[in-house]
């Protein structure tokens, strides 16, 4: 028992060294590592000068945007063709097409196109002749700057329901189209009523004004005091300008 006890003790010191050799050569090798890559990134860190790309690269490949038409639309779309075919061909220089199987209007970028924004200039103005503006009045989105469209529900403002719902839309339109071309007309926007949904374009300000006056005749407002409220801020944003 004590010769294996001594054979123990004289095996214990020479594992122990070789271990602790082994050991030392792994944390030298490692900091070398982090030596050597300290060294890339100080090359890495100059910045890179890269020359200035031409107007032709900046467009990069073809894009094209997709429009769905929904089923009330597809007879005035095919009606009005040729008057939103043309302004998109001929001052956009984009590529127009409506894909029968889909059901969409397709705009494609070319090499003719001349403007990066053009493409969302003409998807806008195709949309908004789908939801129900006049070709003349959509086409203002092509024609001038600074013109949105925003929609939303009545039942946004209101959750009203059955005859409620009926009510409150026929406040917003009025008699034979009253208010809704009176709200137009002072804010200088164009409205249009789809069942329960309501699209306004026009300028960021204006289309501000049209939305709070028709939330007004939702909520319940009597037509007279809505006029007069869009009345007086539309006085007030004219004498601002």
């Amino acid at each position: 028992s004590t010769a294996s006890a001594a054979g123990a003790a004289t095996e214990t010191p020479e594992d122990s060294g070789s271990f602790t050799t082994v050991k030392y050569k792994k944390a030298h090798k490692r900091k070398r590592d982090g030596a050597d890559m300290d060294t890339e990134g100080h090359v890495a860190s100059k910045r890179p000068q890269f020359p200035p790309i031409s107007s032709d690269k900046l467009k990069g490949p073809d894009e094209m945007r997709k429009v769905a038409v929904p089923a009330h639309r597809y007879t005035p779309l095919k009606e009005n063709w040729l008057k939103i075919f043309t302004p998109i061909v001929e001052n956009l220089q984009l590529q127009v097409r409506f894909n029968l199987k889909t059901r969409n209007v397709e705009i494609k970028t070319c090499k003719d196109t001349q403007d990066i924004s053009s493409l969302t200039r003409a998807s806008d103005f195709v949309k908004a002749f789908i939801l129900g503006f006049q070709v003349e009045d959509a086409l203002a989105l092509i024609r001038l700057d600074e013109l949105f469209l925003e929609s939303f529900d009545v039942t946004d403002v209101k959750p009203l329901k059955g005859d409620h719902l009926s009510r409150a839309i026929g406040r917003i339109a009025g008699k034979g189209g009253k208010t809704k071309f009176t709200i137009e007309n002072v804010t200088k926007t164009r409205i249009v009523l789809a069942e329960t949904k309501v699209h306004i374009l026009g300028s960021f300000q204006n289309i501000k004004m049209a939305r709070l006056a028709i939330c007004n005749l939702i909520l319940g407002s009597p037509p007279s005091k809505v006029y007069g409220n869009i009345r007086v801020v539309a006085s007030r944003t004219a004498e601002r300008f």
